[in-house]
């Protein structure tokens, strides 16, 4: 997965993110990936609660085709 710059990130939609405040950028498959497996861990050590991870999942699972 490539990085985005702060650039990059700066320029993306507020719809562009999972959570609001700009947190977990999924623009395209790769970052939806990403943002799957970072929240499933994160979930874990206690820094997402339930409903945060599960709007994380539905809206990466919308950008994979996976609705």
């Amino acid at each position: 997965m490539s990085r985005l710059t702060e650039e990059e990130r700066n320029a993306l939609p507020d719809s562009a993110f999972a959570l609001p405040g700009r947190r977990y950028p999924i623009p395209d498959a790769a970052h939806a990936r990403d943002a799957l497996a970072r929240a499933s861990a994160m979930l874990h050590e206690g820094h997402l609660d339930q409903e945060e991870y599960e709007t994380i999942v539905q809206r990466a699972r919308a950008v994979l085709g996976e609705e």
